[in-house]
């Protein structure tokens, strides 16, 4: 069995930390560490340049279909949403808790992020494509993120977004890397959300909190945010070549590492959902590969052997680094300054690894057919 297989909640717990009031749920939603969402912020004047007449009729198409809402309606909590959280929130045990917790303030933060920054774009630039396509995703991703405040609302953990907004620091990143990024996490999303969402169609008894019957009509909402940031890499083609294969193959493995670290934190979460932690991960990263092929031509050997043991390695670390920070000392930062260095070197590791090449589709759009 794995180090992490085996992870105990005393283990999770010095990775996720507890929340026991609105205090400490707005306090770890505002905290920067590697693994939690960040917000961002970048050249608008760079993103008002962007041209993109070369993919203009598959964007026209998309174009309608976002001016059409389909889920204008979907956000809505039902009476059997109320219901099924007064029956099902007390039966969860205290770690069960903690790790529900952890998983509804980050994903919160992460949609709230996107939310952000679209915004920010769609009030800094002139370009019409772009601020057509910003003032979309932003009311998506601000549906998303209310709608699940309103579950940490039943814990009495609501996040004030607002004081979010002001308080969390930015990163900046240059467009191509926004491109990158923002592609894999809505990408990532969606893999994430209907894997689950399948899981527990299939077995209902598993599911222990309603937010999860909304998760399918969600996801593709994602899976849309997704492909306009493969429109938009297409349409500049000089992002797909060259040098830049190399930020392509940064920033997967840096998404699929953090994601795999984040959810080893969480291994109660997905026992209850009928999944072993790793077995998990490694369909979501299949599921992004497989739609991957559309925008990117690299693609991550993800069932590489080293691949997986520095996979395994990175939670082992991080777990060591947690424990460092409680201990304190001269030790406690000794214990740091090495479990940095090895992550430093695993994920160096992983990075070289050989890559696969891929051909990319004459025709851009996927369908969420996962």
């Amino acid at each position: 069995m794995t180090t992490t297989a085996a992870m105990d909640f005393d283990h999770v717990e010095l990775l996720i930390g507890s929340v026991e009031s609105a205090a400490d749920a707005n306090a770890k939603a505002v905290r920067n560490t590697v693994l939690s969402p960040r917000f961002y912020t970048t050249d608008f004047a760079a993103m008002d340049r962007l041209n993109i007449d070369s993919v203009r009729a598959e964007w026209d198409v998309m174009m309608k279909e976002y001016e059409g809402d389909n889920n204008h309606d979907h956000f809505q909590r039902d009476a059997q949403f109320a219901e099924e959280v007064k029956t099902l929130m007390p039966q969860l045990s205290p770690e069960m808790r903690q790790e529900f917790l952890d998983f509804l303030i980050s994903s919160l933060t992460s949609e709230f992020s996107g939310c952000i920054l679209y915004n920010e774009v769609r009030k800094n630039v002139t370009n019409p494509d772009i601020k057509q396509l910003m003032t979309y995703m932003a009311r998506d991703e601000s549906r998303h993120a209310g709608f699940i405040n309103q579950s940490l609302k039943d814990f009495d953990l609501g996040i004030d977004l607002g004081q979010l907004k002001r308080t969390k620091s930015y990163t900046f990143f240059r467009p191509k890397f926004i491109f990158y990024a923002t592609y894999l996490s809505e990408k990532i999303g969606y893999a994430r959300y209907i894997t689950i969402y399948r899981q527990l169609e299939s077995h209902p008894d598993k599911r222990f909190h309603p937010i999860f019957r909304w998760f399918e009509r969600w996801c593709n909402d994602e899976f849309r945010h997704g492909e306009s940031f493969a429109l938009i890499m297409r349409s500049q083609p000089e992002l797909l070549r060259g040098i830049n294969l190399l930020w392509i193959r940064f920033f997967i493995v840096a998404v699929y590492a953090t994601m795999y670290v984040r959810d080893h934190t969480r291994p109660l979460l997905h026992q209850a959902m009928g999944f072993k932690s790793t077995e998990y991960d490694y369909e979501v990263f299949r599921i992004t590969s497989e739609i991957a092929r559309q925008v990117f031509p690299v693609e991550v050997d993800i069932d590489h052997p080293t691949f997986r043991a520095c996979m395994t390695r990175l939670v082992d670390l991080s777990i060591a680094n947690a424990k460092a920070k409680e201990r304190g000392g001269v030790m406690g930062l000794w214990g740091q300054a090495t479990s940095a260095l090895g992550a430093a070197w695993t994920f160096g590791r992983l990075y070289l690894l050989p890559v696969k090449r891929n051909n990319l589709p004459k025709d851009i759009r996927v369908q969420p057919a996962w």
